[in-house]
């Protein structure tokens, strides 16, 4: 069992940055691979990053690439999610998500964070 908090959400302003952190509680965190989602109002829920129990292996959908950076801290079970140059399509609640498999797809998550609101304004 894994329960995810996120943090660090808030507004920001067009091509501004935005640092959101995810604590997460149990003892193996060190063995999923961990996800960024996000969903906008009225749309579905998209995939946004993820990383190997490790830290080694790094996915990004192809409208954050080069932009933001998933990272993680297997010493304070923490994940990271570095957003820059953030563009007002980047507005959605933020979710951190944990799987034991490498998957662009919701479904293939196990545990759930409760979201973190980013509002980027134009």
């Amino acid at each position: 069992q894994v329960e995810l908090v996120e943090s660090g959400g808030g507004l920001v302003q067009a091509g501004g940055s935005l640092t959101l952190s995810c604590a997460a509680s149990g003892r193996t965190f060190s063995r999923y691979v961990m996800g960024w989602f996000r969903q906008a109002p009225g749309k579905e829920r998209e995939f946004v990053a993820s990383i190997s129990s490790n830290g080694g292996i790094r996915f990004y959908a192809d409208s954050v690439k080069g932009r933001f950076t998933i990272s993680r801290d297997n010493a304070k079970n923490t994940v990271f999610l570095q957003m820059t140059s953030l563009k007002p399509e980047d507005t959605a609640v933020y979710f951190c998500t944990a799987t034991r498999v490498y998957s662009r797809s919701s479904i293939d998550y196990d545990y759930w964070g409760p979201g973190t609101q980013v509002t980027v304004s134009s």
